[in-house]
């Protein structure tokens, strides 16, 4: 049975259009591809306001061209280096520090709050979106990871949409619309299985970043490749499903999918497949998001299935890839966990990134850390960040001799 993380209204009870946007990560990849939609389809989308965290010259740019009403960035400095960079006679509001985030998130005026931050740091200004009743276009699947129980309590408190971003989540939304809940069997997660996916076991402990880093069929942010490579991306993606669709774990799995052409399906009870099929590129998802349950025209070169040839399918390799099944574990045992679980990973990552620790260390730190934690069934909002912090603390300790 699909019980949905929030209520999915008609389109009569939606904003109308031209949509005003907000988006929490714009100079990041997804807020560069949503832009792009924004550009192509003015008369349904006008863009309100701009997050962009420290990259200043890419913000700068980007209000220069869509003329939002508020900006923010997260350091007082990065806001004077900002306001001299904007064209003469353009003055927007300019926010700063994470609660500038919030505000965003939460202004009157706003009708879709497209939350794209990387990280655990996308999630107070995503709850505080669903707090205020607005649409959400989820792509911090962080978000779900570290409170999806709390974020469901408040869509059902204030009646908030959320449309899910990710590539997969996206496409099993499309694969369950118009469907009983009831039938489903069960859901299937599609993945690349990364740039490692056939490298021998031995070789995998020596990949480098510059390697992780490129990914083999989508453009994408440094953290998210370094997931995809481990497959911890996916193991997330199994815990956002779970808190989207309202599952347990045992029901969404994972088939590798080198070919990025079938996004997701959803397995029904008379054993029919429905999957969601289309180019690797975040434009499609996005748009769906930012216009539901409309569909816009997109400037994409046609899925010529013929051409394509073979599509294949296999199981991933759990044992060389171990951060997928550390999700599963984590997803099994309960919120707390994988707060723990998110925490360990993104000090890894960035360890890694840096060329501190290898790559087997970031399963190794993630693991360690788990095996520590005691456990926490409905952590509050205040629990949720200490947990995060002290298990930050923990593992750059763990991996570095320093916290």
């Amino acid at each position: 049975m699909i019980d949905y993380i929030s209520a999915l209204p008609g389109a009569d009870a939606l904003p109308g259009f031209p949509r005003r946007l907000c988006i929490l990560g714009s100079t990041g990849s997804i807020g560069e591809s949503a832009l792009a939609v924004a550009a192509d389809h003015p008369e349904e989308i006008s863009v309100l306001a701009l997050a962009g965290g420290r990259n200043v010259e890419r913000l700068a740019a980007q209000a220069a061209r869509f003329r939002p009403r508020f900006l923010a960035v997260l350091e007082e400095a990065g806001a004077w280096r900002l306001r001299s960079m904007l064209p003469s006679g353009y003055a927007p509001e300019i926010l700063t520090g994470p609660e500038a985030y919030v505000t965003l998130a939460t202004l009157e005026d706003a009708d879709v709050v497209l939350s794209a931050i990387v990280g655990a740091a996308g999630l107070p200004p995503t709850l505080a979106a669903a707090e205020a009743g607005k649409v959400v276009a989820l792509a911090n699947k962080e978000s779900l990871v570290l409170a999806g129980h709390l974020i469901r309590r408040a869509c059902r408190k204030s009646g908030a949409v959320i449309l899910p971003v990710d590539s997969e989540h996206n496409a099993l939304f499309q694969s369950l619309a118009g469907h009983d809940g009831q039938d489903v069997d069960h859901l299937i997660l599609t993945a690349s299985g990364g740039p490692f996916r056939d490298w021998p076991a031995a070789d995998i402990p020596k990949a480098t970043a510059a390697q992780a880093l490129k990914h083999p069929n989508w453009s994408m942010g440094a953290k998210i490749s370094i997931d995809s490579a481990t497959l911890m991306n996916k193991g997330l993606e199994v815990i956002e499903a779970c808190q989207l669709y309202g599952l347990p774990q045992e029901r969404v799995t994972v088939l590798v999918h080198p070919q990025s052409i079938v996004h997701s399906l959803a397995a029904y009870c008379d054993g029919s497949l429905l999957a969601q099929m289309g180019q690797p590129d975040m434009r499609i998802a996005i748009a769906y998001c930012l216009c539901y349950p409309r569909r816009l025209p997109l400037k994409l070169e046609p899925l010529d299935l013929a051409s394509l040839g073979t599509l294949s399918f296999s199981h991933p390799r759990t044992k060389d890839f171990p951060c997928l099944d550390l999700a599963r574990r984590a997803a099994g045992a309960g919120p707390g966990h994988c707060v723990t679980l998110n925490a360990a990973n993104e000090v890894a990552v960035e360890l890694f990134l840096k060329d501190r620790i290898g790559f087997a260390d970031i399963a190794r730190a993630v693991s360690w850390a788990l095996d520590r934690h005691p456990g926490l069934d409905d952590p509050d909002f205040m629990t949720i960040l200490e947990v995060d912090r002290a298990t930050r603390s923990d593992v750059a300790t763990y991996l570095t001799g320093t916290s």
